[in-house]
């Protein structure tokens, strides 16, 4: 059985489409296609049902979808104990949302500078999720805010920074009372389905303010955006890049106890990967470092 067609029958399924598929893979539509038709022939049924420009997996595709996902895990493991230096093959790193434009990058710049021949496969989503997929095997690694259970016997939890709680405001709003601008200014609410959004909801409602929310999202970089434009005023973790990103921003330090959130890395220690992890971690530790020493304090 050729290991590239399953492959491209789980990506499809995860995609939802052939041309997505396409897209990741660098293929053609049709080259997928051909793939997935191949991969039916050779097992005698239908993997797969189209719906529009959707896909879907049948009952066939729906049975062997995890024995599939396994069996790729399993053959990309064995090249990386195959491999003669440990710092080659493919290391599967999750990633928060909010840190892949602001850190990916500077990250990835400084591993493949001493790594160059290790491939990367990166998967962004929420942290909830990537820690589960770490503690599943699915994932080498995650930098991930710190999740609110044990971390499994079989991880290891890094830390790499810790965030406060701070106000985050339009640079002209400096000086003023971090209180009085949630109690009166339009306020861009972090979702509350995320760790950093619970710790705001919380710390409101224990100083009994009553903000008046103008929208409620997840992303970070897009709430500064917003508050750069004017927009209103947020209540968010001290996330470094804030104050790398060249936006008018200025952030006003609460009054007493504050929330913290803090954002590591979860190694899985099972992974055959581990080496190319512990290199990723090292270099982590060297991009989060200054950035943290790089925002700016209030006026």
């Amino acid at each position: 059985m050729n290991v590239e067609f399953l492959h491209t029958f789980v990506t499809v399924i995860e995609a939802g489409s052939i041309a997505e598929t396409a897209r990741r893979l660098d293929l053609t539509a049709a080259a997928v296609a051909a793939r997935l038709r191949a991969l039916e022939d050779e097992l005698g049924v239908a993997l797969v049902q189209r719906s529009g420009r959707s896909v879907r997996p049948t009952e066939a595709g729906i049975k062997i979808l995890e024995r599939a996902r396994s069996l790729l895990r399993d053959v990309r493991d064995l090249r990386a104990i195959a491999t003669d230096s440990s710092l080659t093959g493919e290391l599967r790193l999750g990633l928060f949302t909010s840190a892949l434009i602001s850190t990916l990058p500077s990250l990835l710049q400084r591993l493949y500078a001493k790594h160059p021949e290790l491939a990367v496969y990166v998967s962004p989503g929420g942290s909830v999720a990537l820690c589960g997929r770490v503690s599943a095997g699915e994932l080498d690694a995650a930098i991930v805010v710190e999740p609110q259970f044990a971390v499994p016997k079989t991880c290891e939890w890094h830390p790499l920074s810790e965030e406060p709680l701070v106000v985050v405001a339009h640079a002209g709003m400096a000086g003023r009372d971090p209180h009085e601008l949630l109690a009166t200014e339009p306020f861009i609410r972090y979702d509350r389905t995320v760790l950093g959004g619970q710790l705001a909801d919380r710390y409101l409602r224990d100083h009994g303010l009553r903000p008046r929310q103008r929208l409620e999202i997840e992303n970070l970089l897009v709430i500064a955006a917003l508050v750069d434009k004017g927009l209103g005023v947020s209540l968010l973790p001290d996330w470094p890049s804030l104050w790398t990103s060249g936006m008018q921003l200025v952030r006003l330090p609460l009054p007493g106890p504050v929330p913290v959130r803090r954002v590591g890395l979860m190694l899985a220690l099972q992974s055959p990967c581990i080496p190319q992890a512990r290199a990723l971690l090292q270099e982590a530790r060297v991009v989060f470092a200054p950035l943290a020493a790089a925002a700016p304090q209030a006026r």
